[in-house]
C-alpha cells in the first residue's frame, strides 16, 4: 500500500519540505512496518522545549530614585522576568540605564541575557553593533576638529552617493559574499553605500577634551546601519522557523538560532562580518578628520554596546550594555566608553567581572519616559528649550532642525547613574571626556521631501 502525506501526519510528524523526499523513498522501495520507522527516525525533530516555570534569577543592578524611576524599574524589571522563562537562558542582568523597549518579556535596553548554545536575534535587535569609538587628536582646536568632521560625516537615512563613497575593503567584500546570510545584493549595496554614515535617533559625533592630558578627543556613536537591519530581518525568519519547531510557547521576539546548526555557526560568522564593517564605519570618519587636519593620532579605542558574546557555549547578549570583560572583545586596545548626555562628559572606564554584573556596565544614561511623553513634557519653542540645555556648547543638528528629544533632559539623571555605577561595582572611571560640542542628526522628518511635498500640495489645493 502506498504512503501519503496524510500517513506521515498520523504517525505524529509534522509537514515538512522533507515530506515530499520520505514518501518517494518509501514507495519505490516498499518500505514497512519497522523498516519504514527506522528510516523516518531521521526526520523525527526534537521534543519541544517548555518555558523555564519559574524565571530564571537575574542580577538587578538598578534601583529607583523618584516616582517616575520606580515606574521605569518596575517595567523594566517586569519584562526581565517574563524574558528569563526562554528556555535557552542561564543567566541575565539589568544595569542602571535600563528602558523598556517592547512588549513585556523583551530584552530591555540595559539587559543582559545569557544563553546557552543558542542566538537569539531580538536581543541584539536591528540596530547590531551599536557602538562607539574615540580618537585622540592631541592638542588641535576642538573647534577645528568639530568643523572638520561636520564636513565629512553624513547623518540621516540612506547612504552616500556613489561619488561620495569610501573605498570599501575588497578582503571584507569577499567575507561578505562568500557568507549566505549577507550575500545578496541589498545586504551588499547597503554596505557599500551605508559605509561613513551614522543615521539618526542617539547616535551622534561628539567633540571634547580630556580631562587628564587637556587633549581633544572625537566620539562616534552608531551602528551598523540599513548592512546589519538586514541580518537582523533574515535572522529573526531563521529564528521563527526553528521556534515554532523547537519551542512554540516561547514569545516570538525571544525566538532563537541554536548554534550547533549549519544556520547557527553562518549566523555567528555573519554577526562578526558586521562587527568588522561596522568598526570600518566609524574609523572611515575618524580617519578623514584626521587627513583633512593634516594630524596623527595619538590614541584610538573603541566598544560595542549592542552586540552578542560568545564564551564556550554562552552568549551573552547585551542590549545595550558595555563589556568590561577582555574576553568579549578580541581587539581590545584601551578602555571601554560610556556617553551620558551632549552636556556630561563620556566616561573612560575599566572593570572587572562580578557575578552580578556578568562582566557588563551600563552604555549611556538611558531614558525613564519615551520620545513622545519627553516631547509632551516641555514648554516654550524649540529654540528656548535647546538654547537652555546646550548653554556653553558647540551643539548642531545635521538635518538644521532640532531634535529635543535628543536634548539633556530626554535622559536620566546622569549623577544617578554614576553613583550606581560605583554602587553596583559597574566599572571606575579612569578619565572622562569633557564636552565641547556634537552633531546629531536633529528632526530630518520634519522637511523630508515627503512631507515638502504634502505641505505644497495642500498650499495649491
Amino acid at each position: 500500500m502506498k504512503i501519503t502525506g496524510n500517513t506521515l501526519i498520523e504517525l505524529g510528524f509534522k509537514p515538512k519540505k522533507w515530506f515530499k523526499e520520505a514518501i518517494e523513498y518509501i514507495n519505490e522501495n516498499q518500505l514497512e512496518g519497522e523498516v519504514m520507522m527506522e528510516y523516518l527516525e531521521q526526520f523525527k525533530s526534537p521534543p519541544e522545549m517548555e518555558l523555564h516555570q519559574n524565571y530564571v534569577d537575574f542580577s538587578i543592578n538598578i534601583k529607583a530614585e523618584n516616582e517616575l524611576e520606580e515606574t521605569n524599574v518596575n517595567s523594566v524589571t517586569e519584562s526581565m522576568k517574563t524574558l528569563m522563562k526562554t528556555p535557552t537562558l542561564v543567566n541575565g542582568a539589568i544595569m542602571p540605564d535600563a528602558c523598556p523597549t517592547g512588549p513585556n518579556g523583551t530584552i530591555p535596553v540595559g539587559g543582559v541575557a545569557v544563553a546557552k548554545n543558542a542566538i537569539h536575534p531580538g536581543m541584539h535587535s536591528a540596530d547590531i553593533c551599536c557602538s562607539v569609538m574615540l580618537t585622540d587628536f592631541g592638542k588641535v582646536d576642538p573647534k577645528e576638529v568639530l568643523d572638520a568632521a561636520h564636513s565629512i560625516t553624513h547623518f540621516g537615512p540612506g547612504g552616500r552617493s556613489r561619488e561620495n563613497q569610501f573605498r570599501f575593503p575588497m578582503d571584507l567584500l569577499a567575507e561578505i559574499e562568500a557568507n549566505f546570510f549577507l550575500n545578496d545584493q541589498k545586504c551588499i549595496s547597503s554596505a557599500r553605500s551605508h559605509l561613513g554614515t551614522q543615521g539618526d535617533g542617539n547616535h551622534f559625533l561628539f567633540i571634547g577634551t580630556s580631562k587628564k592630558t587637556g587633549n581633544t578627543m572625537m566620539v562616534t556613536h552608531h551602528g551598523s546601519r540599513g548592512f546589519g537591519a538586514n541580518l537582523y530581518s533574515k535572522g529573526m525568519k531563521v529564528a521563527e522557523r526553528f521556534r515554532k519547531e523547537l519551542s512554540p510557547k516561547t514569545l516570538k521576539q525571544n525566538a532563537w538560532i541554536p548554534f550547533d546548526t549549519e544556520e547557527g555557526k553562518s549566523y555567528w560568522e555573519a554577526l562578526q562580518i558586521i562587527r568588522k564593517w561596522t568598526k570600518k564605519n566609524h574609523e572611515c570618519l575618524h580617519d578623514a578628520t584626521l587627513e583633512k587636519l593634516g594630524v596623527e593620532k595619538e590614541d584610538r579605542y573603541w566598544n560595542e554596546h549592542n552586540f552578542v558574546f560568545k564564551d564556550g557555549d554562552l552568549f551573552y547578549h547585551a542590549k545595550g550594555a558595555t563589556p568590561l570583560d577582555k574576553k568579549f572583545m578580541p581587539d581590545i586596545t584601551g578602555p571601554r566608553l560610556i556617553p551620558l548626555n551632549m552636556s556630561e562628559p563620556v566616561l573612560i572606564v575599566e572593570g572587572e567581572t562580578t557575578t552580578t554584573n556578568l562582566g557588563f556596565a551600563p552604555h549611556g544614561a538611558g531614558r525613564n519616559v519615551s520620545r513622545t511623553q519627553h516631547r509632551k513634557s516641555k514648554t516654550g519653542t524649540f529654540q528656548e528649550i535647546f538654547e537652555e540645555e546646550t548653554k556653553g556648547l558647540d551643539v548642531r543638528f545635521f538635518s538644521e532642525e532640532i531634535d529635543i528629544t535628543e536634548l539633556p533632559s530626554a535622559y536620566k539623571n546622569a549623577e544617578a547613574v554614576r553613583n550606581q555605577m560605583e554602587e553596583f561595582g559597574l566599572g571606575k572611571v579612569v578619565d572622562e571626556v569633557l564636552p565641547y560640542g556634537c552633531i546629531m542628526a536633529g528632526d530630518w522628518r520634519k522637511n523630508a521631501p515627503w512631507k515638502i511635498r504634502r505641505r505644497q500640495d495642500k498650499k495649491r489645493k
